[in-house]
């Protein structure tokens, strides 16, 4: 994308013009008039390409810019379906409810908001969704949380913090896999490199959960209780069943590619699956589009379980063939070309690239309430910043994720600060202070950025490229 001509060329006031048109568009669209990502950045790329045609350009060209971006961006739209499928083999199999039964022995009402931290982390990591973290196990907290007489905001930031700690460190994340994608780096590979600013973040967070908030001294574990018993009267918690996880960190510590590491754990979990149940092979297909469910148990649950297949990736996949082709669009027509120019003055060092990334990606949250968004538009655009400077990928990847994924649940109006407070019934405002996580992951990218530690150079090969 990024090594062919322009074919507009643009002044840097026509290009901050275009761009800023395209984010109040999108802005609007998502925001004002609640419309789902995929048409708002259809409708900026309807606007670009008449804009692109009313300075000359024909259809043709701008058409196969924007499929040349699709192409290089399709290794993420494909690890998507290995997602979906995998996330349905560790239901079936009961390694994911078997890792949440066992994980609600953490609770404890003396630490109650680190157990709620802790507990959502976990679970988080898991099923690799921070909203659905927060609609079932977050939910089960603020109801525990009420009995206990805990203050609302502090436990809402707790889960809030737990569940998009899981979310970033997840192999199953659509973000987490959106950021690594965007820059070509490897999945595991990013997610460990995150490790350097995501573990302090989370060490950090679970001291202020302990001594910076008022504790509790007693209350009732009679909700966790009820939630373990309808784990285990599903049929799906067996001790056995925690092997695919195992399988899962044993490869991706060897550095086994995610794609052949993703078939080895399904390939197992169906094997355990069929150990446990004997689900026919129409059922199991059934599981793999459509996502897992199971008959018969209680509705807080069900929701905890029944996920994953193909068909729950679509809506992400289209959302990313779709920016990415907003992405080629806009370097095509040459505006952000014209931008790039002119920061490049200013991006000189590590420090000064990694603010400008992350006030990108904060500065998207904002203004359109989208996380995707903040980590394909910031990613495409930053790459050859990242090159030109000697930095790996994977340090953008990583300022990615530190200030476009968990900074959205801080924005009131943005996807998942709606959809929070509402299953929470905290406002934004209320928990933000207390989502210690989420800007301490921003704070501390910052700082690696400026004092350079963490960040790594590109490898002798890549950096001849």
């Amino acid at each position: 994308m990024l090594s062919k001509q322009s074919l507009l060329s643009l002044s840097l006031g026509e290009a901050f013009t275009v761009m800023a048109v395209q984010i109040a568009v999108m802005g609007v669209g998502i925001i004002a008039l609640g419309w789902v990502p995929h048409l708002a950045i259809l409708l900026s790329i309807v606007l670009l390409l008449l804009y692109g045609r009313a300075r000359g350009v024909m259809w043709q060209p701008m058409s196969k810019r924007m499929a040349a971006s699709v192409e290089q961006g399709m290794g993420a739209v494909y690890l998507f379906f290995f997602i979906g499928l995998l996330v349905s083999a560790l239901m079936m199999s009961g390694a994911i409810p078997t890792l949440m039964y066992y994980g609600f022995n953490l609770i404890s009402p003396q630490y109650f908001y680190l157990s709620a931290f802790l507990l959502c982390s976990l679970v988080g990591v898991a099923i690799g969704s921070s909203l659905t973290t927060c609609a079932t196990v977050g939910v089960a907290f603020m109801g525990m949380g009420e009995a206990f007489g805990a203050s609302a905001a502090v436990a809402a930031g707790a889960v809030v913090s737990g569940a998009f700690f899981g979310d970033k460190m997840s192999p199953l994340s659509d973000t987490t896999t959106i950021a690594a994608a965007t820059v070509g780096v490897d999945l595991f590979e990013h997610i460990k490199n995150m490790g350097y600013t995501t573990i302090p973040a989370m060490l950090l967070s679970a001291a202020a959960f302990t001594f910076l908030v008022p504790g509790l001294h007693s209350g009732s574990l009679d909700q966790v209780l009820r939630l373990q018993q309808h784990l285990a009267q599903s049929g799906l918690v067996h001790l056995w069943s925690l092997l695919p996880f195992a399988l899962l960190v044993l490869m991706a510590m060897r550095k086994i590619d995610a794609v052949a590491t993703m078939i080895a754990v399904v390939l197992l979990s169906v094997g355990l699956t069929y150990v446990y149940s004997a689900p026919s092979l129409e059922q199991l297909g059934g599981w793999f589009f459509s996502g897992f469910t199971i008959d018969g148990i209680p509705e807080d649950i069900a929701k905890l379980v029944s996920r994953g297949g193909l068909e729950s990736m679509f809506f992400t996949q289209t959302v990313v063939i779709l920016a990415l082709s907003l992405g080629g669009l806009l370097f095509a027509l040459g505006v952000v070309p014209a931008l790039l120019a002119a920061m490049q003055r200013f991006l000189i060092s590590a420090g000064r690239a990694t603010f400008t990334v992350a006030l990108t990606g904060v500065g998207v949250n904002v203004l359109i309430g989208e996380q995707y968004l903040s980590l394909l538009l910031a990613g495409e655009t930053f790459k050859p910043i990242y090159r030109k400077l000697g930095l790996h990928p994977r340090n953008l990847s990583r300022t990615l994720e530190d200030a476009g994924t968990v900074i959205n649940p801080l924005v009131p109006w943005s996807v998942c600060g709606v959809f929070i407070a509402k299953v929470l019934n905290v406002p934004v405002l209320a928990y933000l202070p207390f989502a210690f996580f989420c800007y301490l992951s921003l704070l501390l990218t910052l700082l690696f950025g400026f004092t350079g530690v963490t960040l790594s150079k590109q490898d002798a090969p890549e950096h001849s490229a």
